[in-house]
Parts: structure tokens; C-alpha cells; sequence
């Protein structure tokens, strides 16, 4: 539902809130009195669907998208490790786009983190401007969290989910690094300036990728009066807040089921010297591929030359593409 924010045009009036497809009632509300940060809101949709396509490219579900609510499809309907991922990369992708707004100005609400200052204890100078990720990460919270505690925390479905887009915020929040400058004569270090800033967002994709393969299954039990989620393996050590979880198995994602929303690979792109997920055997599931031979056009032989420009040549090669049938 985030990510269908990415198909209107700027978010500036309070009507706009209204004709945002898929946002409940109190996220319509959220929008009108926050309309400086909702193109952020739509940025970091876009930026979790690039990511998640970026990361899923060589699997079966490789993270496509659809013209209908929810865009994903049914995929995150079900309570799958592809869904745990994408609730969790779509609460990262806000968190990291309204910090991104809020350091570079865009916002009157929030500007840089003013509580890094001082001396640090390594003895350099905090200064310039810290990316604001507490501001970011309250946003995310408010905006993205509000569809499950509407609900009433309580259900299994809802549980997963906010767990989840916390796992997302957190893999930003426990990778902020401490970026420097150096100032003195001739670049010497006498004295050095520094600030806090996000991981690029390729490294949380990458961090999320890694803990949707290391992925726990649960389910709900009742400890005292909560409702909590526990490995469905008891032998399995606990989760930790940046682990995803998930409820139910996966498919296989072999076969076109629209009603589902799974495309199925006929038609991919594999690799015939893989063994991996991405060759041939694995990614067509059993079913074959095709060898077609295409030309390809690439820029070669390039030379730079005096002063500035780099030029280079067209060569064309033959190389042998396979698809899935």
C-alpha cells in the first residue's frame, strides 16, 4: 500500500490524502496534518520496491508488482518470509527517506540531530549535520505501524507485521556510522570534525536479505495475559528485534497463479552454469528452457584523451541467452 503512493504526483493538498488508495482512515489523517513529509513517504516506497527487486533479482519471486492493491499481490497477504521482507524494507524505506528530507532541509519540522555535539570521547569534534534517524524512525512508527495497531496488536498476522517493520527500521538504526573531515595544513588531521550518518540504503537491503534467509518461523502463545511470538522450533534459540519472522511457508512460486499473485518463471532469465537458485534447473523448476542466441552491443577499446573526454568503440558479440519455458 505504501508503494502505490509512488503514482501521484506531489503530495501538497489535504484532498490528495484522500485519493491515496489503500491508506487506512487514520493514515488519511496522519497525511493531512504531515503534507510536507508524505512525498518523502512516497520516495521511500519507491525506494523499498527498487531494493527488494534489486535483492530478489536472481529467485523465483523476484519482487514484481502488479496494478492492483496490494501491489505486491497476495504474496503479502500471507503471513510468508516475502512478506516479513517487504513490510520490513517498506518501514525502512520511509524511515530512511524522511531522515534523508530532514538533513537536507526539506522539512520544517525536523532538521539535523542536534544532540550529537561536544567532544566525542575518541577526542574529535561532533559537527556538521547528523542525519536526524530518530526523527525518521518516530515517523515510520506513527505512519507504517498505525495499519496494525489499528487492528488491535493483538492478532498473530499483526504481531508479525509490526515486528517485522521494526527489524526494518533497526537495520538503519544499529548501522549508523560516524562519517569525518580532516582540517589542517596541507590536509594534515590536527583537527578533525565529524558527523552521524545512515548506512547506504544497498547495505540495509543487503542486512535484510541476509535475515530473510536466516528467517524464523513462529507462532502466537499466551504468556501470562500478552500474546507473544516464539520459535514453532522450540530447539531454535529466541528471535532478536532485527531478526524477521514469519507464520506460514512459503510457495514455490513455479507457476503463473494470478489470483495469488505469483507470476511464475516462465519466461525468466536463468544462468545454465549456476546451481544456485538463479540456474536453470532450480529457477525453471523442472520444466526446461530455451537457447537463444542475441547480439549485444557494448562499448569497447575506450581511450581518454587530452583534455577531457573518453572515447570509445561499439563492438557487438553473439551470446547465448536462456529462458525459462
Amino acid at each position: 500500500y505504501l508503494a502505490k503512493l509512488s503514482s501521484v504526483g506531489s503530495i501538497s493538498e489535504e484532498e490528495t490524502c484522500e485519493k491515496l488508495k489503500g491508506l487506512i482512515q487514520r493514515q488519511v489523517q496522519m497525511c493531512k496534518r504531515n503534507l510536507e513529509v508524505m512525498d518523502s513517504v512516497r520516495r521511500g516506497a519507491q525506494l523499498a520496491i527498487e531494493e527488494c527487486q534489486y535483492q530478489f533479482r536472481n529467485r523465483r519471486w523476484n519482487c514484481s508488482t502488479l496494478d492492483t492493491l496490494p501491489v505486491f499481490g497476495k504474496v503479502v497477504t500471507q503471513g510468508t518470509r516475502e512478506a516479513a521482507f517487504v513490510y520490513a524494507i517498506s518501514s525502512a524505506g520511509v524511515a530512511f527517506a524522511v531522515t534523508r528530507a530532514c538533513s537536507s532541509g526539506e522539512l520544517e519540522k525536523c532538521g539535523c540531530d542536534r544532540t550529537v555535539h561536544g567532544v566525542s570521547p575518541q577526542g574529535f569534534q561532533w559537527s556538521g549535520c547528523s542525519d536526524n534517524i530518530a526523527y525518521g524512525v518516530a515517523f515510520s512508527q506513527s505512519f507504517v505501524d498505525v495499519r496494525e495497531r489499528s487492528k488491535g496488536a493483538s492478532s498473530s498476522r499483526a504481531l508479525m507485521n509490526l515486528h517485522n517493520n521494526e527489524a526494518g527500521r533497526k537495520a538503519i538504526l544499529n548501522n549508523m556510522r560516524v562519517e569525518c573531515k580532516c582540517h589542517g595544513v596541507s590536509g594534515s588531521c590536527e583537527v578533525k570534525t565529524c558527523w552521524k550518518a545512515m548506512p547506504p540504503f544497498r547495505k540495509v537491503g543487503n542486512m535484510l536479505k541476509e535475515k530473510f534467509d536466516g528467517a524464523t518461523e513462529v507462532e502466537q502463545r499466551k504468556i501470562g495475559s500478552t500474546k507473544v511470538l516464539v520459535p514453532k522450533n522450540s530447539q531454535f534459540k529466541p528471535h532478536t528485534d532485527e531478526d524477521l519472522v514469519y507464520l506460514d511457508s512459503s510457495p514455490d512460486f513455479c507457476d503463473h497463479d494470478l489470483k495469488n499473485g505469483v507470476l511464475g518463471t516462465s519466461g525468466r532469465q536463468c544462468n545454465k552454469t549456476s546451481k544456485a537458485i538463479d540456474g536453470c534447473e532450480l529457477m525453471c523448476c523442472g520444466r526446461g528452457f530455451h537457447t537463444d542466441e542475441v547480439e549485444v552491443v557494448e562499448r569497447c577499446s575506450c581511450k581518454f584523451h587530452w583534455c577531457c573526454f573518453v572515447k570509445c568503440k561499439q563492438c557487438h558479440r553473439v551470446v547465448e541467452m536462456h529462458t525459462c519455458r
